[in-house]
């Protein structure tokens, strides 16, 4: 027999005497299972404390914590992206493309800003992973495009921020095209003697790591991240063996060269402040 008994169903307490949890308030670390409470998380810029896990990041956040005081002009804002393939698989491109806006109040996925960090004028694009992958189509590939010929063109240093899953199946070859055209306006900032600081975060692959992602004169990644062309089960079903441990992580990367530093995000403004006091001198 138990030793307790309800007599009445349902709960008792007044309604507004209940405390309720907002939905989302508590956060797990996925690495040690900890759990803190999100504004905690947010004022830490995303990175668990303790463990240093790194959450992923829009551009605007990205944007906020780069420039000076959170202030910056963003561009190019009215491009949209069409549906020239009339692409349909589970369904049309233009109802993922009506969805994606929708989810993330963002035009695409990738935006640009301009502003200053540490005082000095940068061009800066950053990518959104949670807008179709962060997958680079034609105006991904235009708005990446016009940040670096801003630069070039008001003499500022480049800096993107790449997170993506690479080119956009959707829009075919039109998506592939993005990556010579991006490459090209490197060649013209590089002639013109301006730094191009590419910072690398959790993913950053295919068309978007095999163009201007890898292009920049300093690679900054982000730690544990993914970085690479193809995913790491393609390569290891292409070569028929197992990988190394922590292969196309930025670790991994680092070690063999492919990457210059590996900063953690809440030391990031103030590495990129030291290197622009260092190349804009």
């Amino acid at each position: 027999m138990p030793w307790f008994r309800r007599e009445k169903a349902g709960i008792r307490t007044k309604r507004e005497e209940q405390n309720e949890m907002p939905e989302g308030q508590w956060v797990k670390c996925p690495e040690t299972g900890e759990i803190v409470n999100r504004r905690e998380l947010e004022d830490n810029l995303l990175v668990f404390p303790g463990s240093g896990y790194h959450f992923g990041m829009d551009s605007h956040q990205y944007f906020d914590f780069l420039f000076d005081d959170g202030n910056y002009d963003l561009h190019d804002t009215d491009l949209r992206s069409v549906d020239a393939l009339d692409f349909e698989d589970r369904k049309s491109y233009t109802q993922r493309l009506e969805s994606a806006v929708e989810e993330t109040g963002q035009n695409e996925a990738a935006q640009a800003a301009t502003g200053r960090i540490g005082g000095h004028p940068v061009s800066m694009a950053g990518m959104d992973f949670s807008f179709i992958g962060g997958s680079m189509g034609s105006v991904v590939g235009e708005i990446v495009a016009r940040a670096i010929k801003r630069a070039y063109t008001q003499e500022m240093p480049l800096i993107t921020i790449a997170q993506s899953g690479g080119a956009r199946m959707m829009e075919g070859a039109l998506s592939l095209m993005q990556m010579a055209k991006t490459s090209a306006h490197l060649t013209r900032l590089d002639e013109a003697g301006l730094p191009f600081i590419s910072v690398l975060t959790h993913p950053t692959t295919g068309g978007v790591t095999a163009s201007f992602a890898m292009l920049g004169d300093i690679h900054i990644a982000e730690p544990d991240a993914l970085i690479g062309f193809a995913g790491p089960r393609v390569i290891r079903e292409t070569i028929g063996s197992d990988l190394p441990e922590g292969f196309q992580r930025s670790e991994f990367l680092k070690e063999h060269g492919f990457v210059d530093m590996i900063v953690d995000r809440r030391r990031m403004r103030r590495r990129v402040i030291r290197l622009l006091n260092l190349l804009m001198e």
